[in-house]
Formats: C-alpha cells, sequence, structure tokens
C-alpha cells in the first residue's frame, strides 16, 4: 500500500491528469458544436397528401428538407432543380428512404423568367392546389454578370424569380385545405444591406456592387417583398401565409464555391476545422424550413422571420412598411405583372 502511495506522488502530474484534460476539450467541442446547431425542429407531425414545392432541392439544405418532408409522409413532393440529372439523382435517394411518397422532378433556371413561367405552367397542368411552397435555392458570388432577363444574378436568382414564381402559384396555394403555406429562406446577412435610394428599392441603378453586398440586398429584398406580401393577404382575407427564415451558417452546401477565398487549397485546409466547428450540417439548417411548412401551431403565422426554429425580430429597415410596398410594386414591374385582385391567376392564364 505505502509503495502504491509513493508511485502516485512520484507521478508525472500530466501523466494522470491528461485524460481529465481530454475529456475537457472533448467537452467544450461539444457544447459548441450542439449551440451552433441550433435548436432542432420541435414537432414531429406528419403532412400526409400534401403537395409541397421545393426550389433548390437538389442542394444541400434543400435535399435535407426534402428528406425530412418525404419522411413526414408527404404526398407529392416537386422536386425544382436546374438539370434533370440533378433532379432524377435526389429522386432515386428519396424513393429508397420514402417508397410511398411521390417525386416529381421540374426543371427550373432562375437565371430566366420564360423558365419560371414554363415550370408555372407544368405545375398547374398536373395540381390545381400547391399546399405549400418552399423558396430555398439561392447563389452568392455568382460570377457571369446579368442573367438574359437583364438583371444582377443574386437579384434575379434570390429573389426576383422566386417572387413570380410565388405570384403565379398564388392561385394553386389559396385552394389548399390546410392554408397554403410559403416560406422565402433568406440569411443572416440581409442585416449588412444597403438601400440608397428609396426610388430605386432593387438597386437597379447602382453599378459595381460586389457580389457580397448584392447577396446581401437580395436577401433583404426577400424579407421585405415577404413583408409586403404578408400584409396584401391579410387584407385580402385569404388564408395563405408567407413567412421568411434563416438557416443559419450552414457548410456543406457548395454556395461558397466561387468565393475568391475558397479558391486556394490552403485557405480550404485552413478553414475547414472552423467551419466543422461554428458552422451547421444541411440537416441542422433544414430544421427551421420544415417547422415553417409542417406545424399546425404556425397555421396563421404570417410576414415572421424565424431563426433557430423560434421566431426573432428583424432590423430596423426590415420593418419599414413603406419601403417594402414600394420594392413590392417595383418587384411586380420588374417581372412583367400588374398589382390587383386575381392579378396572378390573370397573368398566369394570359401569359403562361
Amino acid at each position: 500500500m505505502e509503495e502504491i502511495k509513493k508511485a502516485l506522488v512520484e507521478a508525472d502530474p500530466f501523466a494522470s491528469w491528461w485524460p481529465f484534460i481530454v475529456a475537457g476539450i472533448v467537452f467544450v467541442i461539444g457544447t459548441v458544436r450542439t449551440y451552433m446547431g441550433g435548436q432542432p425542429c420541435p414537432n414531429g407531425n406528419t403532412i400526409p397528401e400534401q403537395v409541397i414545392v421545393v426550389t433548390g432541392a437538389a442542394g444541400g439544405i434543400g435535399r435535407e428538407v426534402c428528406r425530412e418532408l418525404a419522411r413526414r409522409q408527404a404526398g407529392c413532393l416537386i422536386l425544382a432543380c436546374r438539370t434533370v440529372e440533378q433532379g432524377d439523382a435526389l429522386r432515386e435517394q428519396l424513393r429508397r428512404e420514402a417508397p410511398d411518397c411521390t417525386f416529381e422532378v421540374l426543371v427550373i433556371d432562375l437565371r430566366s423568367f420564360d423558365s419560371v413561367r414554363r415550370f408555372v405552367r407544368q405545375v398547374q397542368r398536373d395540381h390545381p392546389t400547391v399546399d405549400a411552397l418552399v423558396n430555398c435555392a439561392g447563389v452568392i458570388f455568382q460570377p457571369g454578370g446579368c442573367t438574359a432577363d437583364g438583371y444582377e444574378q443574386h437579384l434575379q436568382c434570390n429573389y426576383l424569380s422566386h417572387f413570380l414564381l410565388t405570384q403565379l402559384l398564388r392561385p394553386q396555394l389559396a385552394r389548399s385545405q390546410y392554408g397554403g403555406r410559403i416560406v422565402n429562406v433568406s440569411a443572416h446577412g440581409y442585416t449588412a444591406a444597403k438601400i440608397a435610394d428609396r426610388e430605386d428599392p432593387l438597386n437597379l441603378r447602382q453599378s459595381g456592387q460586389s457580389g457580397r453586398d448584392a447577396f446581401a440586398h437580395s436577401k433583404l429584398a426577400i424579407v421585405l417583398g415577404s413583408r409586403a406580401l404578408a400584409g396584401k393577404l391579410t387584407a385580402e382575407g385569404s388564408k395563405t401565409t408567407v413567412n421568411c427564415c434563416t438557416p443559419g451558417l450552414v457548410r456543406g452546401t457548395g454556395h461558397l464555391r466561387h468565393s475568391p477565398i475558397m479558391r486556394a487549397l490552403f485557405a480550404k485546409v485552413l478553414t475547414f476545422p472552423w467551419m466543422w466547428l461554428f458552422m451547421k450540417s444541411p440537416t441542422q439548417g433544414a430544421h427551421t424550413i420544415v417547422r415553417l411548412v409542417t406545424d399546425p401551431e404556425l397555421a396563421r403565422c404570417n410576414g415572421e422571420f424565424y431563426n433557430d426554429c423560434e421566431r426573432v425580430e428583424v432590423s430596423e429597415l426590415a420593418k419599414d412598411d413603406e419601403l417594402a410596398d414600394r420594392l413590392y410594386r417595383a418587384s411586380l414591374n420588374a417581372v412583367g405583372l400588374t398589382d390587383g385582385p386575381g392579378m396572378a391567376t390573370v397573368r398566369a392564364e394570359s401569359e403562361l
């Protein structure tokens, strides 16, 4: 016994304490990852027979949204993808995981308003009713200048094309017995956006914007446009709702592939551990979107902004109702629509 006591006294402190140090480090890392991962979706209800459209379905977050909605027994998921190949690969994966769900692959190129209109025509042909629309697709640091329609790429891909899609599908959403839901995916970055001229809320006269600034503005436009649409839906007595959310900082989505920093291998190697520690996985990023689509408690929630599955306040600029109305009217003009009751139905029939 004395020999054991002597050995413990003379032992190297590090040799005896290192397991506790390692355990402490693991605990801290685990705590940080859990905290940064955000709150999981609090509801687990199923959504049988519902028809749901998801843009950006083949992307990291969109893919996980589709997987979870399929697990919740959605009746039909319309996978809006940029290419047939992307959509077919996703459909095969989803069929293996949820064989009882129906999956339809439809091509949509958000760089083209004509493509959006063709997409809507296909949806309307087969689905007189749509229960939810998830506008999840997006780009950042996108190269290549303006789109064929003449708009900055972030503005059109992230906002204007989704705005057009939403307006044209409003009649189908209005027919939903569950109360049609529109979920617009924004980002934390909207708070960095600036609108220098209130007469030009789409920043059409702002030349030479950086990719970062253009991205932030497009995400602010999503919040403002959703706020204006929510007010109009309420005024019309519609059961359709529209809400925004941010998925948070999410790794593994491919959004940073065009970032000038991430082009260097050294930068990728250097930032990977920090991204793994401080950013969400695509599955975690999908939780808030899934809640807004499925939670019965949010059936009447309209015009709100959600983060980590909870409602949060938006910035002062994003609360500006007059600016939101200006942007909404400018958006209608940009996509070739007019305001007024039944507008979406009329234009859908006459232009598609």
